[in-house]
């Protein structure tokens, strides 16, 4: 095949075909008239059919096939131009030309439009045709705005000066369409600039931006931006956005602070400049000629070092010659490091900006004036409106324009503040005290108001969540920004500025949220470009300096910080967090976060947002410890490895905060790392080190050498430091590095949900009703459901477990002792039953959800462990106390509650009926679980000596006084004492100690034989014919008995009754209980009269007597505390009252009637009150001791045996009283009382 059969048309012919006709319909130059420029025929139609060729093809096909054929056709430059000189400005009135010019714009407005493909969405036609359209469009830029016969850039004003001049209110919506093609098309010419890494063949100098500024100011472009701009938001509203893009490809990367200096300050800053690249250009190539090798070295010795692999390496320099050492060491300094290539990471940088830029004179000169005359004028107007439009969504706002919005505002705040600087420095060099200085901020007041913060608050937190690294650099630019020209105010003479410059500041560190979004973009930092590592540093070190002055000036500053919630689990994510948080129904004041039971109450939004934020004192000292960790240093240090690029300034910045840190802070253990170490001492006496004539070289060497030397010291202390300069250090390394020892942690116990008490209900089913309609209204339905099916199951297993055991007593009925069928029912008592969760969100609602805490109780269940603190992990039963039949009562009580609620009087709900419990009762009831320490120590078998139970003996009401009778003792005492008996005083302690030890042994003994409630089971209830028979037949002898005592008492109460008294024959009641073997009282009488005779025979020591007395007398008292439980719990002093008048008429005379019979005398009654309390065996002790009886001994011993029998039948009749002497007053000889006792 031939070569010339080959097609390397890159677009199809037929198309190029009719675009070329197309093209050449338009017109030509003509030969007769000078070669001037002539229309078509159907010149008009010719751009309609262009304009339709490029939209239906091109934009439709999303090819660029037509843009090339209308490129290589030279249409711009060759026709359109040529066209619009056509219409000259003189020729106002004729509206064919005009519409001509207009679809010649209509068709030059989609060939400059930018060309931005993602390169994941390129074809191949994309990549033939983009890098010709590229060049092509710098054609068409330097054509339009180097056009010597007509200013073009005008002449698309004046087409759509009619529609501008309209109102906005008769404004038709092609009018509107004309007005965005013109600024369309200016902002195209602005944007055209060369590509990156694409030579352009012509001279660069006329597509520049300086080119492009003194083409806008020559063609008045300036002054219909700034009428745009001073009348936005009135007679414009949608073309905001264009009007700021124009701007921004006007202004972006030109350095603010040259704009507003002299020429000749500005030369002398380039002088600098320059000379501060050619040092550095030194400095480099002296450190690459210290480690490249040269074939002339001294004496031109060159070797060849053969390795271990057998490779050769050229060696040059004669001290190779010297060892191997020398030799290697040599090697290894003329090595470099080569890291491995990776894929090419996307740019980072702001696509849109460019290299910096840089002006001519008059390029500078006309940029100034119209950025004074936009402060002056267009400022407010154009940002507000702006602001507006991207807060409410705008439709014509593009992603692109956020970023610019904040990008420019942060630029003309920067040009206002150095413009001021320039006006404050030209009044001082000369003193025109008079000329009028502009002191007020209100030029750009648009931008300091509280709806931009919340703007630039909203956008920081979204450009950082979505990663849209552009937007967050802009905004941290602004923000820097803003804290700088508010700074100023504050420093301002004006105090009006001063006053809206510390509410400004108030504002802006109210939030604390925004402190910590701003530290968490300086720890996060991570290959986002050096732009955005430039404008993160920036922020944080002026975000840092002026918060610690605000804050010193004014101590009490208020930030208003979210509260924080608490975690159930560490492990737990924040999702599955909140979501157990709403099963539970936690209260707000546990929980931290309010109840979301309805997501659409508006009112709800309100009380969240009381309740998540709160006002706290700000403390800077704590807030600056934020940006010391290791992120933020790594980011910093990131930051500083670019010190050979670097300014002044940043070098300034950079220097600032590792002196915080170091410091301020005290946290120089962060910097201790090899590799910032050796980034600090590279700076100073590295192979490329800083300019040592900069300013700023000897803050840095002073610095290094600090550190450095901080950390030598450190090293000496900790060793365990040498092994950490490998790594970087967390906040548990950097408190033992630090002080030596690790950091103590503290935990915090969680606590339960808030105990409840109901108000006025007091029956069980009332309560329960009330608890499960509070569930109901809370729409905790599945916790109302689980916790019947628990009881369900409860049941079932209860009821299982019940027949179970009836089957085994009817195997146990034949059982001969008795004891074995006890055995056996204690074996078989009734399990607990465990109550299980079923999820994590109701354990958590067990132990948080306070109304679902109170159900479970009223329903009868209880912890495990009661006297243990609670946890979410504990345990809960149901006791083995519930019978099937009693849970199956309680799931009829909630069935009726959860299908018939109850109603209330008031008419109030059911969670009014409740109430929290008072700190007083909780306490109360924590206590009744709380053991004493005996008693903890006794369960856990600490105490080896003495033995405690679980149970009290004889039942909760019949126990001993918490105060024992002290009297009796004191009395028996004295009767000791006169019985001359001493020989006590001189026993050992070890005696004692062995007397006390066998009187405990004795109770522990008779202890053990008393079965607690807790081991009495439904299997006694069992009836036996045969016992019940024996035991109502001695009952009935029992109280025949007692009647005829009773009677007989009452009716004689003579002689026969002091017979009885003296040992006469014993009562019917005394022989009946006396025949009775199995009663308590006959058993007890016994073991004493058995006691009593074996005294009598055997022959011992008084102190065994005296021990034996004590022994019988607190036998007694046992007994009679069993007998009377309520009657012995008063004290003796009631008993001293006895003898005062009675509140009953009738007992008085019957008692003076008993006294005349056994003829008592004042004489001879004892003077103790207490001596008719002595029971019958106090006489018989005194008879078995042959000791005389006094003469009062018969009425003492008949008011005793009446007091007994009145005590036995106490149970029987509560209404008979014992018949108690009346108390005499004591005798007294010389102001003495005298006893009984001193009259034998």
């Amino acid at each position: 095949m031939e070569a010339a059969d080959i097609n390397d048309d890159v677009v199809h012919p037929e198309v190029r075909a009719h675009i070329t006709n197309l093209v050449s319909a338009l017109g030509g130059y003509s030969v007769d008239d000078d070669g001037s420029y002539k229309l078509g025929d159907e010149a008009l139609d010719v751009l309609r059919d262009l304009k339709k060729w490029i939209r239906f093809y091109d934009e439709k096909t999303n090819r660029m096939d037509v843009a090339r054929c209308l490129a290589e056709a030279n249409l711009v430059g060759g026709d359109l131009l040529q066209i619009l000189t056509l219409w000259p400005q003189s020729e106002t009135d004729s509206k064919y030309k005009a519409r001509i010019a207009l679809a010649c714009f209509e068709v030059m407005v989609p060939l400059t439009w930018p060309i931005e493909k993602e390169r994941a969405e390129m074809t191949i036609n994309h990549h033939r045709h983009m890098p010709v359209l590229q060049l092509a469009q710098l054609g068409y830029k330097r054509a339009i705005i180097n056009f010597d016969a007509i200013p073009i850039l005008n002449t698309a004003v004046r087409v759509a000066l009619p529609s501008m001049a309209m109102p906005i209110g008769e404004r038709t919506p092609r009018d509107q369409a004309i007005i965005k093609l013109v600024l369309f098309f200016l902002r195209n010419v602005a944007m055209i600039a060369p590509p990156p890494g694409v030579k352009f063949e012509g001279d660069e100098t006329q597509v520049s931006r300086s080119a492009t500024i003194d083409a806008f100011s020559y063609q008045d472009i300036f002054l219909t931006l700034l009428t745009l701009a001073s009348n936005m938001g009135e007679d414009f509203r949608t073309e905001d956005v264009v009007v700021m893009e124009i701007i921004f490809h006007l202004v972006k990367r030109v350095d603010p602070s040259s704009l507003f200096v002299s020429e000749k300050q500005l030369n002398k800053a380039k002088g600098q400049e320059l000379a501060s690249e050619m040092r550095k250009e030194a400095a480099m190539l002296k450190s690459y000629n210290k480690t490249t090798t040269t074939r002339h070295s001294r004496f031109g010795t060159m070797i060849w070092v053969k390795r271990a692999d057998g490779k050769m390496v050229t060696v040059s320099g004669q001290e190779a010659l010297l060892d191997a050492k020398t030799r290697e060491r040599k090697m290894d300094s003329s090595k470099t490091f080569r890291p491995p290539k990776r894929a090419r990471k996307p740019e980072m940088e702001p696509k849109d900006l460019g290299p910096p830029v840089t002006l001519d004179e008059r390029a500078r000169q006309q940029l100034r004036s119209f950025v004074q005359d936009f402060l002056d004028s267009g400022f407010n107007p154009l940002f507000r409106h702006v602001r507006q439009s991207i807060d409410r969504e705008a439709l014509h706002v593009l992603n692109q324009h956020k970023s610019q919005f904040f990008y420019l505002v942060a630029w003309f705040l920067e040009a206002e503040r150095m413009r001021r600087k320039a006006k404050r420095d030209e009044s001082k060099s000369t003193s025109a005290a008079g000329e009028q200085e502009v002191n007020s901020f209100n030029l750009v007041a648009a931008v300091l108001q509280q709806e931009m913060f919340a703007s630039m608050n909203r956008a920081l937190d979204r450009s950082y969540s979505d990663k849209d690294w552009q937007l967050l650099t802009s905004v941290m630019r602004c923000y820097t920004q803003i804290f700088l020209t508010v700074q100023e105010m504050s420093e301002s003479p004006n105090e009006e500025d001063q006053e809206i410059a510390e509410n400004t500041l108030s504002r802006l560190f109210y939030e604390e949220t925004t402190h910590d979004l701003i530290a968490n973009i300086a720890r996060t930092y991570k290959d986002q470009g050096f732009e955005y590592l430039d404008a993160a540093t920036e922020l944080v070190h002026t975000f840092l300096r002026i918060l610690e002055g605000y804050s010193k000036q004014n101590v009490d500053l208020q930030v208003r910080s979210r509260k924080r919630a608490r975690r159930k689990k560490k492990a737990a994510k924040a999702a599955a967090a909140v979501a157990a948080a709403r099963a539970a129904g936690e209260e707000a004041e546990d929980v931290g976060v309010p109840e979301d039971n309805d997501a659409d109450d508006s009112g709800d939004d309100e009380q969240h947002a009381e309740r998540v934020t709160q006002e706290r004192k700000f403390e800077f000292g704590k807030f600056a410890i934020r940006f010391a960790p290791q992120g933020v240093v790594d980011t910093f240090v990131a930051f500083t490895k670019f010190y050979r690029d670097l300014n002044d300034a940043q070098l300034k910045r950079a220097h600032r905060y590792f002196y915080r840190v170091a410091f301020k802070q005290e946290l120089s253990i962060m910097l201790f790392r090899l590799d910032i170490i050796n980034l600090f001492y590279n700076m100073v006496q590295g192979p490329e080190p800083l300019d040592k004539s900069s300013p700023i070289f000897k803050e840095w060497e002073e610095l290094s050498k600090q550190i450095i030397r901080k950390c030598v010291r450190k090293l000496q202390e900790r060793p365990a430091l040498f092994t950490e300069l490998l790594f970087s250090k967390i906040g548990s390394t950097t408190h033992f590095l630090e002080h030596g020892y690790e950091k103590p942690v503290t935990t915090t116990t969680p606590r339960p949900g808030a105990e409840l008490e109901f108000k006025r209900a007091t029956e069980r089913d009332e309560q329960i009703g009330i608890a499960v309609s509070v569930l109901v209204d809370k729409q905790q339905i599945e916790h109302l459901q689980w916790l019947k099916d628990q009881l369900i199951s409860a049941m079932s297993e209860r009821q299982a477990w019940e027949n179970v055991d009836k089957a085994m007593a009817a195997t146990t009925e034949g059982a001969a002792d008795g004891e074995a069928a006890d055995e056996v029912s204690n074996k078989s008592a009734p399990p607990h039953i465990t109550i299980r969760p079923d999820t994590e969100a109701r354990r958590t609602a067990m132990f948080k959800n306070p109304h679902l805490r109170l159900l479970m109780r009223l329903v009868g269940m209880e912890r495990l462990t009661p006297t243990l603190d609670e946890t979410p992990d504990s345990t809960w039963i149901l006791p083995g106390s519930h019978t099937a039949e009693a849970i199956q009562d309680t799931i009829d009580l909630i069935n009726k509650a959860e299908f018939s609620p109850p109603t209330f009087e008031d008419g109030g709900s059911a969670e009014d009926q409740l109430r929290r419990k008072s700190a007083a009762a909780s306490r109360r009831t924590r206590a009744a679980y709380d053991d004493d320490e005996e008693e903890i120590r006794g369960f856990l078998g600490d105490d080896d000596d003495d033995e405690d139970f679980l149970f009290a003996p004889g039942g909760p009401t019949a126990r001993k006084p918490d105060a024992r009778p002290q009297k009796k003792r004191q009395r028996k005492r004295r009767r000791e004492a006169g019985s001359g008996d001493e020989e006590d005083e001189g026993v050992p302690d070890e005696v004692l100690a062995a007397r006390a030890k066998k009187r405990r042994e004795k109770e522990l003994e008779k202890m053990r034989k008393i079965k607690s409630e807790m081991y009495v089971h439904a299997s006694d209830d069992e009836t036996d014919d045969e016992r019940d028979r024996e035991f109502f037949e001695r009952e009935r002898k029992r109280q025949e008995a007692k009647d005829s005592t009773f009677d007989s008492m009452l009716g004689t109460l003579g002689l026969s009754v002091l017979s009885q008294v003296n040992g006469g024959e014993k009562s019917a009641w005394e022989a009946v209980l006396d025949d009775e073997p199995e009663s308590d009282g006959s058993e007890k009488e016994g073991w004493r009269s058995a006691k009593r005779r074996k005294k009598q025979v055997a022959s011992g020591s008084e102190e065994e007597q005296e021990e034996e007395e004590e022994e019988e007398e607190e036998e007694e008292e046992e007994d009679s505390d069993k007998e009377l439980p309520t009657k012995q719990t008063k004290s003796k002093t009631s008993k001293r009252k006895a003898a005062a008048p009675s509140k009953r008429p009738a007992r008085r005379p019957a008692g003076a009637k008993k006294r005349a019979v056994m003829g008592l005398s004042d004489d001879e009654e004892n003077e103790d009150g207490e001596e008719d309390a002595v029971d019958v065996d106090s006489a018989n002790e005194r008879t078995t001791r042959n000791e005389a009886p006094l003469p009062s001994s018969p009425g003492e011993g008949l008011g005793r045996r009446i007091n007994k029998m009145a005590m036995d039948d106490g149970d029987e009749d509560e209404d008979d009283q014992p018949v108690v002497a009346a108390r005499q007053r004591p005798k007294a000889r010389g102001g003495f009382i005298i006893d009984s006792s001193d009259e034998e």
